[in-house]
Order: structure tokens, then C-alpha cells, then sequence
């Protein structure tokens, strides 16, 4: 794209953006950025401030609506929940900390609390959702023996001076997609 093109379309995304100025958007620099990535920076900005909030769920045609995991023997299901953690990658959603979980917690995890999740649908090549499927905050322990790196771990230990639960081997090691 030339010069030209790039303040031309420079000049069109910042009357588009208009509307929806607030202090959000003067917190970024924009005249140290090069007109690339400022293209880049306000794109990003409008398609978050149009962008529908919606169930997960209803990102999917058909809406996605999964069987009970009841309904499945433990093969079944296998192949159910990798089928599902594909339709969400589509979908730009990204897990991450499901190690700990077996195939069925996280089958229900998902449809209990990810499809019905109400987020906003931004339709960017490179706008991922990672979706934790544990709270450090939260749950501690389980972030603790699986997931914190030995760094984490001594940063909490001298914060909290309670004794560490042993680092353990995750029970359930899975391969998913990643965003590179």
C-alpha cells in the first residue's frame, strides 16, 4: 500500500473512530507510531467498539448446542470434547489450564460456562480469546501443583509464608491449538 493509501485510509479509520473517543484511546501515543501500525491500533479499536456481545454459543450457525456429557461412554466424549475445542479455535478461542481436568470436567466446563459466556465477537484474524480454565486467584493449589513455574512458586511462598503443595505431574496432558 502507498504513503498516500496509508493516510487516506489513516484519515477515514480516525472519522470512523470519532464517536467513540474517550480517554482510552489517548492512552496510546499515536504520533510515535507509524501510520502502519496506527492503521493497525484503530482498526483493532473500532471493530472492539462494534463488535456484538453475544453467548459463545450463538458465535456458531447453527447455534452451538452440545449433547449432556451424560449422554457419551468415555470415547465418545473424547472425541466429542476435540471436536468442540476445534469449533472454538475457529472461533479464535484459545484454552488454557486444562491439564488438570479430565476429558469429561472439561467437556462440562465448556458447555457450562464457555458457550453461554457472553463476550463480545470481534472478527480479527489475530483476536484470540484465551479462555483459563483455572483462576490462580482463585484455586490456588490446583495453579500451584501444575502450573506455576519454581519463579511463581517463591514469589508466593515469600508472600504468603504458607507452606507449598508439592509440584505434581499433570493428570491429563493434552495437546490443543495454539495461536502462533
Amino acid at each position: 500500500m502507498s504513503e498516500v493509501e496509508l493516510l487516506m485510509r489513516n484519515a477515514r479509520l480516525r472519522d470512523e473512530m470519532e464517536p467513540y473517543l474517550d480517554e482510552s484511546v489517548y492512552i496510546v501515543d499515536l504520533d510515535r507510531m507509524s501510520t502502519v501500525s496506527e492503521n493497525e491500533y484503530l482498526t483493532s479499536m473500532l471493530a472492539w467498539e462494534r463488535a456484538p456481545v453475544l453467548p459463545i454459543c450463538q458465535w456458531f450457525e447453527p447455534e452451538l448446542k452440545m449433547p449432556e456429557h451424560d449422554t457419551f461412554d468415555d470415547a465418545e466424549l473424547n472425541q466429542q470434547l476435540h471436536q468442540l475445542i476445534g469449533r472454538l479455535y475457529e472461533k479464535n478461542i484459545l484454552l488454557n489450564f486444562t491439564d488438570h481436568l479430565s476429558d469429561r470436567q472439561l467437556y462440562c466446563l465448556i458447555v457450562r460456562d464457555i458457550l453461554p459466556a457472553q463476550e463480545k465477537q470481534i472478527i480479527l484474524n489475530d483476536s484470540m480469546i484465551r479462555w483459563q480454565c483455572i483462576d490462580p486467584n482463585i484455586d490456588e493449589e490446583t495453579w500451584l501443583r501444575f502450573y506455576a513455574s519454581e519463579d511463581d512458586r517463591v514469589v508466593w511462598f515469600e508472600e504468603t509464608g504458607l507452606k507449598l503443595p508439592p509440584r505434581e505431574k499433570i493428570p491429563f496432558p493434552r495437546k490443543l491449538p495454539q495461536h502462533h
